[in-house]
């Protein structure tokens, strides 16, 4: 970047910068470095080729240094500017907006400008997934580019390490190619089958008012339905039921909502359900019995939240927190863990570490205590994390990922969930809990999950108190997921115009199509094999594409999964034809040539 382009975020000038021609498209990345202690110091570089236009750069400084690399391309055919933040924006930002770190506790380095045609114009990774990586990117107002830089702490023996990706090809496959990438330097925990079947959370539909008898019943209705897991969230530890966390740190179950934990851990998982339990890793509330003995071992006090985030650079305090989350499997007979709030561990200026400390960032203190805590859990405890802490540093720390909360929202819900299965690699993908209103109708209800379809849906709604048909939606499209969860979950994902909220997404895999159509916009008919097409749009009217002649036999199922029509439909070829698909509906279409 030029000095003529207004960056008024950036803090320090860098040494000499280093030009380094990428081989692709004519394309310029400009290396530089600012040393930890020194004068101006070499830097060197590397490029190497991995595919059509995809290539890696490897900066790497004499001695310790920030390194930062910058780039520019054009801002031609532009449509969205796509990260997996859980924002709802898709548009352009301006370059000079301030930069956003990424590291283990907070956000993935990686980014994707798209054009028309959901092509990749410039995807870009950083293979740092636990240290702090700063990254700015934006339309850069005096030129009509699009800019981007990233930096962070490298050292001789590493350096800084870039993917680009200006292919073309489509956003989704850059953004495989991507998560591949970072797969091959990662370990990754055992991701069970219980991870990846429907499960039933608490948090929506009781709150803090959980008990007991209140879990178990809902754990009957929810095994009834087609569900594997139960994930009981906030309330369990304490008899508040105020919301905040004044009253968390222990751990101990409430005496009286919860009097004999591990055998109602039993009855629940008599019904064949894994059980998973919540813990707010890193606070400790005022009005807990540890309030007075960590003040000197916290980062910050949380007002809003009437707690302290802890800090994890003292080995006491790590010992204290997996201690805590390890009795939940070691003495109840948990099955695994929900662990939220990783991300409050990335607090501004954090204070300086103690005598007692072990280590000098919170950081490293954090990837200290997941691996401590790891250590402690079987292989196979399925362990959720959430939105905004999807590092691939995590993946050997959890076995499912959840989108953030979005209550009732199917469009965010749908955004989330897919932005995750992009870029999420071996863990399974969940959607944040679905509830509804008493009165919402079997329709809306069976849309909200075709919305997540490409999830594993997690329901947070009373089950006993259903009417016959929400039951009847629920159970068809649970049944559906569970069925064809291998296509859905782990299929060739094609999601389209993320600058509209991914209208239309499908999934292959062994002669399948699933589609979900959430917008009036017409669906390519497969030449040969079966097409699943969800409608979670209100038109009715579907629009099948073909680029073949032939006839396919048709199954159209209502929200409930009742069959209302059979029929056999002629394509002629590059030809469209109409179908009725009702909104919450289904229709298998079968191709015979």
């Amino acid at each position: 970047m030029t000095a003529t382009i207004w960056q008024p975020h950036d803090t320090a000038a860098a040494s000499g910068v280093v030009e380094i021609p990428l081989g692709i498209g004519g394309l310029v990345v400009q290396a530089s470095a600012v040393p930890v202690s020194g004068a101006a110091l070499e830097l060197t570089w590397e490029v190497e080729h991995t595919g059509d236009g995809v290539a890696e750069v490897r900066v790497t400084p004499a001695a310790p240094a920030t390194v930062r690399v910058a780039w520019r391309v054009p801002c031609v055919d532009v449509t969205a500017f796509w990260v997996p933040d859980s924002g709802e924006h898709r548009g352009l930002p301006p370059f000079w907006r301030r930069p956003r770190q990424t590291s283990l506790e907070k956000g993935a380095p990686v980014g994707a400008l798209i054009g028309a045609g959901d092509v990749s114009l410039c995807t870009y990774a950083v293979a740092e997934v636990v240290r702090p990586v700063l990254i700015r990117t934006g339309v850069v107002e005096e030129t009509g580019d699009f800019g981007f830089w990233a930096e962070h702490r490298a050292a001789p023996g590493s350096g800084l390490v870039l993917r680009l990706d200006l292919s073309g090809r489509h956003f989704a496959d850059a953004l495989a190619g991507v998560a591949a990438w970072w797969s091959a330097a990662q370990s990754a925990r055992e991701v069970p089958r219980a991870a990846r079947m429907p499960a039933y959370s608490t948090w929506y539909a009781m709150q803090q008012h959980v008990s007991a008898g209140s879990v178990e019943r809902q754990a009957a209705a929810a095994a009834a339905l087609g569900c594997e897991a139960i994930i009981v969230d906030d309330g369990w530890h304490s008899d508040d039921r105020g919301r905040g966390y004044g009253y968390v740190g222990d751990w101990l179950p409430s005496p009286a909502s919860f009097p004999d934990m591990s055998g109602h851990v039993a009855k629940v998982r008599a019904h064949g359900l894994a059980y998973l339990l919540w813990y707010a890793l890193p606070f400790v509330g005022r009005h807990n019995p540890l309030w007075d003995r960590v003040q000197d071992y916290s980062l910050t006090y949380k007002p809003h939240m009437n707690a302290v985030v802890v800090d994890p650079r003292y080995p006491h305090i790590r010992d204290l927190l997996t201690g805590n989350l390890a009795r939940a499997v070691e003495d109840w007979g948990m099955d695994g863990l929900k662990i939220d709030f990783i991300d409050q561990f990335a607090v501004e200026n954090p204070p300086e570490p103690g005598p007692e400390a072990d280590c000098a960032t919170v950081n490293d203190g954090v990837r200290l205590l997941l691996d401590e805590l790891a250590a402690r859990l079987p292989a196979d405890a399925p362990i959720e994390l959430r939105q905004p802490y999807i590092s691939p540093g995590l993946w050997r720390h959890a076995s499912m990922v959840r989108a953030s909360d979005c209550p009732l929202s199917a469009l965010h819900n749908r955004q989330r969930t897919i932005d995750l299965r992009l870029i999420a690699g071996p863990l399974a993908v969940h959607a944040d809990m679905m509830m509804w209103h008493p009165a919402e109708s079997a329709e809306r209800v069976a849309a909200q999950l075709i919305n997540v379809l490409f999830a594993v849906p997690q329901i947070s709604v009373d089950l006993t108190a259903q009417s016959a048909e929400q039951s009847a939606a629920l159970r068809f499209w649970l049944g559906f997921a569970k069925e064809h969860a291998e296509v859905l979950q782990r299929g060739e994902l094609r999601p389209s115009r993320p600058d509209l909220h991914y209208p239309l997404v499908t999934a292959r895999g062994d002669g399948v199509v699933i589609a979900a159509r959430y917008a009036p916009v017409p669906v390519e008919a497969p030449s040969s094999g079966t097409l699943w097409l969800a409608n979670a749009d209100d038109s009715t009217a579907v629009l099948l594409t073909s680029a073949l002649a032939g006839t396919a036999r048709a199954t159209v199922h209502d929200c409930r999964g009742e069959i209302v029509d059979r029929s056999t439909h002629a394509f002629e070829a590059a030809g469209t034809h109409q179908i009725t698909v009702p909104t919450g509906g289904l229709l298998e279409l079968v191709r015979s040539g």
